[in-house]
């Protein structure tokens, strides 16, 4: 479904997540900009999750992908989601 809001997506990939038992941080604010909007927990490895609705442009900003990348240097796994499929293709 293509007219989702990010809210409800997010719901979705957050309900998932939390019933396969995994660490699930929503963040709203924090004290760097461009996080992702999910931060988990899961199979012992970080992923930062930067939720998009598919109708919108899927990539995330420069910003956004500063971060994504920092995440990965880190030794994390992190990346754009327009739905719970993107998070199930994964492996989660």
């Amino acid at each position: 479904m293509k007219d989702k809001k990010e809210s409800v997506i997010q719901k979705e990939i957050i309900d998932y997540l939390r019933k396969q038992g995994y660490y699930v941080v929503k963040t709203v604010r924090s004290n760097m900009t461009g996080v992702p909007d999910l931060l988990v927990c899961a199979k012992g490895k970080f992923y930062g999750i930067e939720v998009k609705r598919p109708s919108k442009n899927h990539e995330a900003t420069p910003l956004q992908e500063l971060n994504i990348n920092d995440i990965r240097e880190a030794g994390g796994e992190a990346f754009v989601a327009d739905c719970l499929d993107d998070i199930l293709l994964r492996g989660l």
